[in-house]
């Protein structure tokens, strides 16, 4: 398929740009003295800014690039036999959520290496330099894992064997590690989402920053599952359809787009507060994109019952 032939591309790209942005920053952390002046300190600040323009490069592509491979994994539902959406195709490999996993901590990764990095770029001291140049160390072979995972991923889809829909991998039944979750009951998992969303609110008040962050920390965690088991199926208004891929379908005006946003963003703003501690608008965006996260959530489910007078 061209989508997929356009996203090893890509991918090839990135792996190029990459190897040249870790050997700068290797020299970076290796040799960095900003009181030098030496000529190797003039080269190596040269440098840095041509590292920090590539993975800035990287990170303008791949968040939209991450909208293109969830469009991809839709139109390759429509080719592969039970499968009805991306969830599908995810699970027509055995690499397919560990991939999943690699590409949304890598946007959270990449976004707050910018923050850092902008950060250093306005201070004259440069005091972020090396730890910016070591975090990038990490991140160049946490993004190289994520594409030799994607590689493997489109490499294993067999378009003549059956996969599992999304109703089946998304439920009780399932022998996957999704089941599992419905072992919980929707109860427990609500009541932990809005404390969670409650504790941010309060850490927001206090400005403890190190406890706003954990909570976003755990937040992530604690949305996506209220999604699968509960939210979902207000927006689809229907019990067993727990699917947050379906979510992004035209059939639910793309409303996926906007919570998977404003729940990215919420949370981010969230984490950087831990690290950018004297940036009131981390804390003050956070609070501002996790309440119309949690607000358009509730919104189906209050519709839901001043329609029907009952819950599902």
């Amino acid at each position: 398929m061209p989508e997929i032939l356009s996203i090893l591309v890509l991918d090839a790209i990135f792996v190029f740009f990459t190897i040249i942005a870790f050997y700068i920053s290797a020299k970076i952390y290796l040799f960095w003295d900003i009181d030098s002046t030496k000529p190797l300190q003039y080269s190596l600040e040269k440098s840095g800014f041509l590292a920090s323009t590539i993975i800035k490069f990287i990170l303008s592509i791949k968040i939209p690039l991450f909208l293109f491979f969830v469009f991809t994994l839709d139109k390759i539902s429509n080719v592969l036999s039970g499968a009805m959406c991306g969830a599908g195709v995810l699970d027509a490999t055995p690499y397919g959520l560990y991939l999943m996993v690699f590409k949304v901590v890598n946007i959270y990764l990449f976004a707050l290496w910018l923050k850092l990095n902008s950060a250093d770029m306005l201070n004259e001291t440069q005091p972020y330099t090396k730890l910016k140049s070591l975090a990038f160390l990490a991140l160049g072979v946490l993004l190289f894992t994520e594409i030799a995972i994607e590689i493997a991923m489109f490499s294993s889809i067999e378009v003549d064997k059956i996969v599992s829909c999304c109703g089946s991998i998304y439920s009780s039944s399932s022998s996957s590690l999704i089941s599992d979750l419905f072992l919980i009951d929707n109860k427990i998992v609500v009541a932990i989402f809005y404390s969670l969303f409650g504790l941010i609110v309060l850490f927001y008040f206090l400005k403890n920053s190190l406890l706003f962050a954990l909570s976003n920390l755990l937040f992530i965690v604690v949305s996506l599952i209220a999604i699968i088991l509960f939210f979902s199926t207000y927006v689809y208004e229907l019990p067993t359809h727990h699917c947050p891929f379906c979510l992004l379908q035209k059939e639910y005006y793309f409303v996926g787009y906007f919570i998977y946003s404003f729940g990215f963003l919420g949370t981010f703003y969230g984490l950087s507060a831990a690290i950018f501690k004297k940036d009131e608008a981390n804390f003050r965006l956070s609070l501002v994109f996790n309440s119309l996260y949690v607000i358009l959530l509730s919104s189906y489910v209050v519709l839901y019952y001043l329609k029907n007078g009952v819950f599902l």
